[in-house]
């Protein structure tokens, strides 16, 4: 699984860092950033954070 966020869209509105925060970030300019490639363990979180995030930025690639 591949995971990146199109931060052009991005609304920071942090859901995907509270849902997965070892995968999102708020970086320092107030948007979210993917900071690892999730593993096995993480990919259930990751397709909940990207299922519920308001603007559909998430972009799973399996």
């Amino acid at each position: 699984m591949e995971v990146r966020i199109d931060r052009d869209g991005c609304i920071a509105c942090g859901q995907c860092v509270d849902t997965c925060p070892a995968v999102f970030e708020i970086a320092s300019d107030g948007l979210a950033q993917v900071v690892r490639q999730p593993d096995t363990a993480l990919e259930e979180e990751v397709q909940t954070a990207a299922a519920g995030c308001p603007v559909s930025v998430i972009i799973v690639e399996e």
